[in-house]
């Protein structure tokens, strides 16, 4: 199983990112779909998850700004980020849970600033 993400890059306080990530190889069923980042000297820290029934949830501190949906047919997840604010700059990890196993992509560097 693979997961590629794409869609960071560098965008100013107040704008808009959109994450894509896309799973391939022998996925049977994603029972779960989510993200995490990770900011220089700090933690990796979950940032929003769904659910096979598409079920969302997300950190206290993205809420209201950042969106999550996933299309389990296509095995592909996205996170539509607004309002992103400096204190956001990390690398994103996609990641996918099938039954025990966890696969995660390479990461995809987000920066915020002006």
């Amino acid at each position: 199983v693979q997961l590629q993400a794409s869609g960071g890059g560098l965008v100013q306080p107040g704008g808009y990112l959109r994450l894509s990530c896309a799973a391939s190889g022998s996925i049977f069923s994603i029972d779960e779909m989510g993200w995490y980042r990770q900011a220089p000297g700090n933690q990796r820290e979950q940032v929003a998850s769904i659910t096979r029934a598409g079920i969302p949830n997300y950190a206290d501190f993205v809420k209201g700004r950042f969106t999550i949906s996933g299309d389990s047919a296509k095995n592909t997840e996205f996170l539509h980020m607004s309002s992103l604010k400096p204190e956001d700059t990390a690398v994103y990890y996609c990641y996918i849970r099938v039954r025990v196993n966890t696969y995660w992509g390479q990461g995809t560097q987000v920066t915020v600033s002006s």
